[in-house]
């Protein structure tokens, strides 16, 4: 054999091509033509229309029809959102306080050992609140008559250039914000009452993430393969390979944000301990809470240290808050997340920030902390099905 005739398939003995390579060019020519590859022509205007746009109509009506899913599940999540955060919720805690449950069951029994994480880690949330709580009360009357003798400073500076403020502005603001609530103190009772409701609210979802939590923390692994048996059996691979990489993506995104906002607030509290700042302990549990919102949450905590420095300490305490504001900022963003969290969330900057912004437009600020784990997730199951042995 030549090489010129090398990789080409063999003709006959007329010279003309295999069978199978001639049928596969008639089907070319027939779609090109708009007939079937039997020779019929596509009944209707069928025939005139574009290959390119019959692609696209054919793409258009499967994302419309996902599109459509996708929204009712918004919907059915929307009405029975209450739910939806409470199992969210319950699986923070499973993900939190399953290891510590694995070891303890190494010595006392599994359901005891649940009710030692369960309970030990409520005890410790209660006693960081009552600890936050009796700090503002103790340091309360102090923090008053700092506010207003920095209030008092404020004014000479906002006199001078550039904002040029008129006198006693502050003073004749005070007026106006008092006036306001002897003036709507109806209206603040009955937003008052309706917050008793929304507590009860809380209270409610509290309780049933505690409920789910406890299952989930004692045999969450059974209740898994149960949903995976529910499916045909050609799909309960690929099912169970989603919701390994799922768990593993969500354990590994709640341990390393839970690890970042710890680091962040301990920062925060020694910075404005260290600077005198009042209420040092409770900007720093903001800090903790806040860290949960990525690239946003940080900086609007610290915007509040910044504030309270600025009335309390004068403006060079509060250019010192800012330049904290900027140290923490690289030590999350370049030491913090690379570190703890680049295993488990692989997802652009851009890609954060438009999922945070979608989420705490749709849902608040709870969409918001959801946002980058629901994102997290999807795209952990879309690259676990893509694998090859997901195919088996």
């Amino acid at each position: 054999m030549t090489r010129r005739s090398a990789g080409r398939p063999a003709s006959g003995p007329d010279g003309a091509r295999p069978r199978a390579s001639r049928s596969r060019v008639a089907v070319r020519r027939a779609r090109a033509l708009g007939r079937r590859p039997g020779g019929r022509p596509v009944e209707g205007s069928y025939a005139s229309v574009s290959p390119l746009l019959r692609t696209a109509a054919a793409y258009c009506w499967r994302l419309l029809v996902i599109g459509a899913v996708v929204y009712t599940v918004f919907m059915v999540l929307g009405r029975f959102h209450q739910i939806g955060v409470a199992v969210f919720l319950g699986l923070v805690a499973c993900a939190l306080l399953r290891p510590v449950t694995d070891l303890l069951d190494r010595w006392i029994p599994r359901s005891l050992a649940v009710a030692c994480s369960l309970l030990g880690s409520i005890v410790l949330a209660l006693g960081a609140l009552a600890f936050v709580g009796e700090t503002i009360a103790a340091e309360w009357n102090s923090l008053v008559s700092e506010f207003r003798m920095g209030l008092d400073r404020l004014e000479p500076l906002l006199e001078r250039p550039p904002l040029r403020l008129s006198p006693h502005a502050l003073t004749d603001l005070r007026d106006r914000i008092g006036a306001y609530l002897s003036s709507h103190r109806a209206s603040l009772l009955s937003t008052a009452v309706s917050g008793a409701g929304r507590l009860v609210e809380a209270l409610t979802v509290v309780a049933l993430s505690l409920f789910c939590s406890v299952f989930f923390i004692y045999s969450g692994d059974r209740q898994w393969r149960w949903v995976c048996a529910q499916f045909p059996t050609g799909a309960q691979q690929r099912i169970s390979v989603a919701g390994r990489a799922a768990w593993r993506t969500f354990t590994g995104y709640t341990h390393g944000i839970v690890l970042v906002a710890v680091t962040n607030a301990i920062l925060v509290g020694l910075a404005l301990f260290a600077l005198g700042v009042p209420l040092a302990v409770p900007l720093a549990l903001l800090e903790f809470f806040a860290a949960f919102i990525p690239l946003i949450g940080s900086p609007v905590a610290l915007a509040v240290a910044v504030v309270v420095a600025l009335a309390a300490k004068g403006p060079l305490v509060a250019a010192l808050v800012v330049a904290l504001i900027v140290i923490i900022g690289q030590i999350e963003g370049h030491v913090l997340h690379p570190l703890l969290m680049s295993w488990a969330v692989r997802l652009h900057p851009v890609v954060v920030a438009l999922s945070v912004v979608a989420g705490a437009v749709a849902a608040g600020v709870l969409g918001a902390v959801v946002a980058v784990p629901l994102v997290s997730v999807v795209w952990a199951v879309r690259q676990s099905l893509r694998a090859p042995q997901a195919r088996l």
